[in-house]
């Protein structure tokens, strides 16, 4: 039962037109939506939990969590609108909360034990944007920096340009 959390760029960079007229914030809605049908045709993905987070500030940023269905996520999808900063440090921490907080909910993580290894829920986080300048309320940051210390967890970043 993997969680898969879209993490949506919703800067006001993505009001950008591409040479056929349509916004960067359309065409990222349009790859969530052809992703989503294809993951559908799938058996396997029965058992599937989409997220939707945007660059929003918490805790707006998150537009459906695990508790919603698939016709609220779409619904929330439809309806994002770009504004705003390119806040991705930000909200990759809401991504992050969000898919602790579902952890310990479920009881895979707990306070004082730590996390139980036999507890398997796979989580990916598929992040997209414009990619042009990570801006902050305070200024631009030098980079973006994922902890160190912890605990056999693998991170990776794949960027994709829209």
């Amino acid at each position: 039962m993997p969680i898969l959390l879209f993490l949506l760029d919703t800067s006001a960079s993505m009001n950008q037109r591409t040479y056929l007229g349509t916004t960067y914030l359309d065409v990222a809605k349009g790859a969530v939506e052809v992703f989503m049908k294809l993951r559908a045709r799938d058996p396997a993905s029965r058992g599937d939990r989409y997220m939707l987070v945007t660059f929003d500030d918490p805790p707006y940023g998150v537009k459906a969590g695990w508790k919603e269905n698939h016709a609220t996520f779409m619904c929330e999808l439809k309806n994002l609108q770009a504004s705003g900063l390119t806040t991705l440090g930000h909200a990759l921490r809401t991504a992050f909360d969000l898919l602790n907080l579902n952890r310990l909910i479920s009881g895979i993580d707990n306070y004082g034990q730590g996390r139980n290894p036999f507890f398997l829920e796979p989580s990916v986080i598929i992040t997209i944007t414009d990619g042009n300048k990570l801006t902050h309320s305070s200024g631009v940051p030098d980079e973006v920096r994922a902890q160190t210390n912890r605990w056999k967890l693998r991170q990776g970043i794949h960027p994709h340009r829209v």
